[in-house]
Order: C-alpha cells, then structure tokens, then sequence
C-alpha cells in the first residue's frame, strides 16, 4: 500500500512537471510566434502590388514579421481574380490596396471570414471604394466595404460626396493637434507634403467614433477645396481596430515620415510596441494611370 501511494505520488509530481513544462512550453511558443500580415492588392493605379511587397519585405527583415502578399490576377487591372485568399485564414492582420475589384463570391468569402474574426484591418487610398458591383448583384453590398470595414465612404462619389480636388493637385499634411503623442505618430515628422491628391471624406466620414490623425490641404487645387482626414484610427461595423489612410501614391511610399507612420500603424493595429525606426527604405515606383 506504502508503495502503490509512493508511486502515485510519484506519478503526480512527475504529471505537474509535465503539465507546467508543456505550459510554459506553449507560452514561450506564443510568445515566439512571428505574427503574420497578409497584403492583399489590386487598384489598377497606384502601384500598390509594387509598393506593399516593399514594405512586406522590411517587416520581415527588419521587424520580426512573416508576410504574405497576394496581388490580382494576370495583373492589376485584372478585377476578378485575387489567388491566395485563403492565406488571411492565418492572418493576425490584413492590409488592403484594392480599386473596384469584382471578386467571385468565393473569394469574397475569405474576407467576410477574415473581418467576422475581429482581426485588425488597414487600408490605403482606393480601398475606400474597393469593390465596384453593378446594382442588383448578389455582392453589391462589398460596395460599401471602405464604411463597414475601414469608417470611410461607402464607395465613391453618390451621397458620400466622396470625391478628390484634382490629379495635378497634392497635398501637404500636417498631424491634428490633440494626436501629436499618438504612438503611432512616433517619428511622423509634419508637415510633409503628399503627391496624393486630397481625397474629400467630410463631411460624415471617417464614421463617428474614429480618431483623426492627420489632416491634408490640397496645394493649386483644380477646384474649390477644404481640409480633410487623410489619415484615421477607429473601430470598425465588426468590433476590430483599423487604421486607414487616404494616402498611398507611389511618391507618398519615399516619404521617410510616411515610411514610419505605415511601420507604426502595423505594429499599432498588432498590439506590439512602436519599434526603433530601422530607417528610411528605398522605394521607387512608378505611377500607373488608371485605365
């Protein structure tokens, strides 16, 4: 009897060891784990399947990331194929540059999948009309994925008034005020002027609730202008952190202020702390007029 309780015992001590080693084990492991973004593009003129692989490729050299980038296929302008979608099933963030695609509805599964999950989000420029469906189509709704994924305008132009001021405009950016100690303004060194042309949001967009990082004002607009949010933090229609900006010319991508702000945001919307800058990468790409 002695015995039988000794090796029981035994047993037991030698069971916890186990139970705390594996925990410990799978704590580290957690802890280790690179996490994961997943770019997805297609907007037929910014560059963007050229620009994001660039910034992919810093985070994984520079900060600790795995990445995956997922362009449209033949090519950008091709708007019904995206391969790989699948790919966000493991995703810890989504990063999109997409122009009025017309995704098959299995592919947009994959994305109804991702933002049901409450997984962070971040957009650039035209995500803020993403998809373009003709009325009466079973995916119309995707129409209005820049309002219920990134707070932005629901598609372009229409009630939104969601419009620019002018592709020989730009604009110089400046941070609002009461966000200059955002983290993700860390190293974000104001005012910079943007090869972007101003994007008009206001006056119901970036969605009640989203914070306002930067503003822009447009310079030799082609018509009438105000400032308007060129940059935003907030909570999406599903509960998840997002950042998006109306920025995102290929020129934008060499400003080192907007190198940072995109570096920061990522580990933002990730929950990890605001790296050392690893400093300025070099991008060099060209503008693709929309056809």
């Amino acid at each position: 009897m002695y015995l039988n309780k000794r090796c029981f015992f035994s047993f037991a001590l030698l069971f916890g060891f186990f139970l705390l080693g594996n925990t410990a084990f799978a704590q580290s492991a957690k802890k280790d784990k690179k996490p994961v973004v997943v770019f997805v593009t297609g907007d037929h003129e910014y560059s963007g399947e050229e620009t994001l692989p660039i910034i992919a490729a810093e985070l994984e050299k520079n900060y600790g990331m795995k990445t995956i980038v997922l362009k449209a296929y033949p090519g950008p302008n091709s708007e019904n194929d995206i391969p790989g979608l699948e790919a966000l099933k493991d995703a810890d963030l989504a990063v999109f540059y997409l122009r009025w695609r017309q995704l098959p509805k299995e592919q947009l599964a994959h994305i109804d999948a991702y933002l049901k999950t409450k997984k962070p989000l971040m957009g650039f420029r035209t995500t803020t009309h993403a998809f373009n469906y003709p009325k009466g189509n079973e995916n119309e709704k995707w129409n209005a994925f820049g309002e219920f994924a990134l707070n932005s305008p629901p598609g372009w132009g229409g009630a939104a008034k969601h419009t620019h001021y002018g592709h020989t405009s730009s604009t110089d950016v400046t941070v609002i005020p009461d966000q200059a100690k955002n983290p993700i303004l860390t190293g974000v060194t104001t005012p910079f002027h943007a090869r972007s042309w101003l994007y008009r949001v206001l006056p119901d967009y970036p969605t009640k609730g989203s914070t306002l990082l930067l503003t822009g004002k447009a310079v030799n607009p082609e018509h009438a202008a105000i400032e308007n949010p060129v940059a935003w933090t907030g909570t999406n229609s599903f509960g998840a952190k997002i950042f998006m900006t109306t920025l995102g010319h290929p020129d934008d991508f060499k400003i080192e202020s907007f190198q940072r702000l995109v570096i920061n945001a990522i580990h933002w919307e990730l929950g990890m702390k605001i790296p050392k800058w690893k400093g300025k990468m070099d991008i060099n790409v060209q503008y693709r007029e929309a056809k």
